[in-house]
């Protein structure tokens, strides 16, 4: 088993910027994904890394955010940059082993 805690939201104006964390025990998995949920939407993939570093994106957030990871920490993280309005959601980090693993989210709001 894995848990999974998120830190690092809050309020922050259109424009700003945010750092997220996600701190894994007792480690980090091999892929670790960052989702984010809006109000009355669905959970929407943002960005995954594997544990050599390796990333892909979502369209939305590609060029604004960047995930990266501290396995020695069994840390990963969201660099999120440029943030608009339409980033206010709750973010959750999961990881991949057998079964899946979620946190339980961290706040994010973008005031306009």
């Amino acid at each position: 088993q894995v848990q999974l805690v998120e830190s690092g939201g809050g309020l922050v104006q259109a424009g700003g910027s945010l750092r997220l964390s996600c701190t894994a025990s007792p480690s980090l998995s091999a892929i670790m994904d960052w989702y984010r949920q809006a109000p009355g939407k669905q959970r929407e993939f943002l960005a995954r890394i594997s544990r050599t570093a390796t990333t892909n994106y979502a369209d939305s957030v590609k060029g604004r955010f960047t995930i990266s990871r501290n396995n020695a920490k069994n840390t990963i993280y969201l660099q999120m940059d440029s943030l608009k309005p339409e980033d206010t959601a709750v973010y959750y980090c999961r990881a991949i082993l057998a079964s899946e693993y979620w946190g339980q989210g961290t706040q994010v709001t973008v005031s306009s």
